[in-house]
């Protein structure tokens, strides 16, 4: 589903080039759970800001389905990523104007992908049925978490990137939203890509990567 084969980006900075990923491949499949792990400044974001397209690599191929979304327009990457990416940060995103019932709806609705009894069950599997006319205001952290992960799978992604998604919550909170996270995945079967500093986080997905120095390596202990 996922593929990136060595991905080579350097940014310019007052002091000089700065390569933050060198050389870097790796696959994801359709179904699977990958964490990446990292030192703030490791390059996480920047791999995952790739990933979906939000950004271009110096070299290399990242490969979604298929294509090489490196070498499409931005138009073109925009438009995949309404309809095929769903992206989870640890900043909830939500719109404050919309009732939970249409944050929920947005990106399926913008990807022109609504499905009204998908929708339904994402609210009934996400725990926030009775709530659908509150606004992001008026929910706890969790809550707002759950709003957001529901929003990023209502199209039917067919890759979901999340970044620290459960940074902003208390322990007990983001274990139980992140159960629920790997529960829908498995459920859509679609692949997922976790962003993370926490062995906790990583833990329960089916692999895990660590970035250091812009380079790639398996972790085999915690």
């Amino acid at each position: 589903m996922l593929q990136l084969h060595q991905v080579h980006k350097t940014y310019s900075t007052p002091q000089g080039p700065l390569r933050v990923l060198n050389d870097i491949s790796l696959h994801l499949e359709a179904g699977q759970s990958l964490a990446l792990m990292g030192e703030s400044g490791s390059g996480k974001s920047t791999l995952l800001h790739l990933a979906a397209g939000l950004d271009q690599p110096d070299q290399g191929k990242v490969i979604l389905a298929g294509e090489n979304i490196a070498t499409f327009a931005e138009s073109r990457r925009a438009k995949l990523r309404r309809e095929q990416i769903g992206l989870v940060f640890q900043q909830f995103y939500l719109v404050p104007s919309l009732t939970l019932i249409d944050n929920l709806r947005l990106q399926a609705r913008l990807a022109q992908q609504e499905d009204a009894e998908w929708t339904a069950h994402l609210i009934e599997r996400l725990g926030l049925s009775g709530l659908e006319k509150r606004y992001p205001e008026q929910l706890s952290g969790g809550q707002q978490q759950r709003l957001a992960i529901g929003r990023a799978l209502a199209p039917r992604p067919a890759l979901l990137l999340a970044d620290e998604p459960t940074g902003n919550l208390d322990e007990a909170t983001a274990n139980t939203v992140l159960t629920l996270l790997l529960s829908l995945v498995r459920e859509t079967q679609c692949a997922l890509l976790v962003v993370t500093h926490s062995p906790q986080v990583a833990a329960p997905l089916d692999r895990c990567l660590r970035l250091r120095h812009g380079q790639l390596a398996s972790v085999t202990s915690w």
